[in-house]
């Protein structure tokens, strides 16, 4: 397994990446005010506060990492940006993602490659679903090889999980879920 170092942190939250992944324009048709969503491998929060924006004052974001310098720097911006409120820093284990909140949305960004044991991770995933949640997977192609995806994709099915559409996010592979 090979976890993205806290050190890139930085790199993945330069400005120049929303060129790439804009978090309002791939995510705002599925995060709506009010909401509490999971943001898993959040990194340094370049989808945390964009959500946690997205969610106003009554929402929460879970803002989950296995990686405590990760979380440090989501707790620095979110501080800066008065958003602080909003977000709930959780680290996980590596076998484990411990959050027991139902949420309405959750989001995997370019980091399920990095999961020991996939099929458990999905498992988990769908109890924290509510029943009428959506969940994002989006993957990296230079990292995952679409035979890859199909399988990761395949497991999230096996674990309940339905794919419900294919988004279109640069240079990655996406599906969005729903429970079965």
């Amino acid at each position: 397994m090979h976890v993205c170092p806290w050190w890139l942190g930085y790199a993945l939250s330069s400005p120049l990446r929303k060129l790439i992944h804009n978090p309002e324009k791939l995510l705002g048709e599925y995060v709506t005010t009010g909401d509490t969503v999971a943001d898993i491998g959040c990194g340094s929060g370049y989808f945390s506060l964009p959500m946690a924006r997205m969610v106003g004052e009554q929402g929460r974001v879970i803002s989950v990492d296995l990686q405590e310098r990760m979380l440090d720097m989501v707790r620095r911006s979110a501080q800066r940006a008065g958003l602080q409120p909003r977000i709930r820093l959780h680290q996980c284990r590596e076998d484990n993602l411990g959050i027991n909140e139902p949420v309405d949305f959750a989001l995997a960004f370019y980091m399920v490659h990095e999961v020991p044991n996939a099929q458990a991770f999905f498992d988990e995933i769908l109890t924290i679903l509510k029943p009428n949640a959506h969940f994002l997977i989006v993957e990296p192609k230079i990292h995952v090889r679409a035979s890859r995806f199909k399988n990761l994709v395949d497991m999230a099915c096996k674990a309940g999980m339905k794919p419900l559409s294919e988004p279109k996010v640069r240079v990655s592979r996406a599906v969005l879920f729903g429970p079965c």
